[in-house]
């Protein structure tokens, strides 16, 4: 312990002596004290450079104490490598402002191409994350771009977990201000993972989707953030007198604090007088002129709603991811922006009619038979669960179950729905009502189906759902002569 007492009498010599090379010794002291110092002893050590850096200002800071840092890079201890990292990010505020966004900026994304040690990279992750909420230089914006990009690459999941609790919604915060959320970061991870797709014709990367569409989903909360920020009401929303409550449902919960938000937007409260005016303003205004809405709704929709139409509905956590997605959209852009602009677009490309039936739908490349039905199904029609959300949700499941029936197509796409929404018992028994929907069906082809639908959910359904529900059905198709 009596090496951590000397942390002041040092600081205040290197902070007070005129000698420049006795205050290097004294600091090459400092970053030197302890061999291996601990999560304390960095914590320590790390306070007192930021009060030598308050002290000294940018100027002194740079000259004397970030050669230390750079003498360290490559220690060959983890510790020490450690220290560094998190001086970067805690030496951020203190030092003038070209160097953060170029010294500092380099050696940290050096350590997190090359630092073998998952806490020092999750260390540098946490720092960037600082380094993002100072720097004022748009030119490293591809920079910051390519650093999320490699950090969502890592091998180590607690790097990734960083990423999405720190450095995204600092880089998307900078982003934001720099005007480029809607015009380049989001539009790049969407055509990103739309190439993915492509080449993913003779295998998908999975692995790489994912981390694709995560990222995109922490993006969700800026958006909506952004949406809300520059809507025609936004300069009406004041402060006064009682505000409501916002509901504890009423957004998904963030992954971080970071993620939330009111976070995002300044406090609870603000958002909340901003919630009511959008809730009004899509039911009684209409989104004209709402620049950051309509490309949500013209762009970013249709794009995603495409996509999807590409994936390959036997890819179980593809549907998956994209199902996350969309789930977390329409809760954060709300129920009204649910009804009115998600549900028309899916509806449009999914119309459901018996005309619908026809020769690309029976060879199997019709919309119907793709990942767009489990998607639609358990990304948008789950998302909120009032009586009539559910009867929607039925009513959709059994069009398909008749549509895919009649016209022969293969039935993977309501397998997909069915295996993806019976993974929540929650959800058991209104399978079963669309299945006994099936089951009494006045033609032997959906009857055929229901029977090949319940090998998919007797396995995880509670005995007395079995009891009740499954065995009165496989009784009346076991009767059945056409079966």
């Amino acid at each position: 312990m009596h090496q951590m007492e000397l942390i002041p009498l040092i600081l205040c010599t290197a902070c007070l002596h005129p000698e420049p090379k006795e205050r290097d010794q004294l600091l090459h002291i400092l970053f030197n004290l302890i061999k291996r110092p601990d999560d304390e002893q960095r914590q320590m050590i790390l306070t007192g450079c930021v009060a030598f850096a308050r002290h000294v200002g940018p100027t002194r800071v740079e000259a004397e104490l970030l050669p230390q840092c750079w003498e360290q890079i490559n220690h060959k201890y983890p510790e020490r490598r450690l220290l560094v990292a998190e001086a970067c990010g805690a030496l951020a505020p203190y030092l003038p402002k070209e160097i953060r966004s170029s010294l500092v900026l380099s050696m940290l994304q050096q350590m997190l191409t090359e630092d073998k040690a998952d806490l020092v990279r999750e260390a540098v992750i946490k720092s960037l994350g600082i380094i993002m909420a100072y720097i004022d230089d748009p030119d490293k914006y591809l920079q910051g771009f390519e650093l999320q990009m490699s950090a969502l690459n890592d091998p180590s999941e607690r790097v990734i977990s960083a990423t999405h609790q720190v450095f995204l919604p600092a880089f998307a915060a900078w982003t934001t201000e720099l005007g480029k959320l809607q015009s380049h970061l989001i539009p790049t991870l969407l055509s990103n993972t739309e190439k993915i797709l492509r080449d993913g014709e003779h295998g998908l990367d999975e692995h790489k989707l994912h981390l694709h569409l995560s990222a995109m989903q922490s993006l969700i909360p800026p958006l909506f953030a952004l949406v809300l920020k520059n809507a025609p009401f936004a300069s009406k929303a004041k402060l006064q007198g009682e505000v409501p409550q916002i509901e504890v449902t009423r957004f998904p919960r963030p992954a971080s604090p970071l993620q939330d938000v009111a976070t995002i937007i300044g406090s609870r409260e603000q958002l909340s007088v901003l919630l009511q005016l959008y809730d009004n303003q899509l039911e009684h205004e209409g989104t004209t002129g709402w620049e950051n809405l309509l490309w949500v709704v013209n762009q970013l929709l249709p794009h995603l709603i495409e996509t999807v139409g590409t994936i390959n509905v036997a890819s179980t956590s593809c549907v998956h991811d994209f199902s996350r997605y969309f789930w977390r959209l329409c809760r954060t852009f709300g129920k009204i922006f649910t009804n009115t602009k998600v549900k028309p677009q899916f509806q449009e490309i999914l119309r459901l009619s018996e005309e619908a039936i026809d020769d690309s739908t029976t060879a199997g490349n019709g919309v119907l038979t793709k990942a767009t039905v489990p998607i639609y199904a358990t990304g948008v029609l789950t998302c909120y669960n009032q009586e009539e959300d559910r009867k929607l949700l039925v009513g959709f499941l059994e069009d398909v179950m008749t549509t895919l029936s009649l016209s022969h197509a293969p039935l993977d796409s309501l397998k997909a729905s069915f295996v993806e929404l019976g993974a929540n018992p929650a959800y058991h028994e209104l399978l079963l009502s669309v299945l006994w929907y099936g089951v009494v069906h006045t033609s032997a082809l959906v009857r055929c189906t229901a029977a090949r639908m319940f090998e998919l959910l007797v396995k995880g359904v509670n005995e007395t759902l079995v009891a009740q529900r499954v065995v009165p059905a496989l009784i009346t198709l076991s009767s059945d002569p056409e079966m």
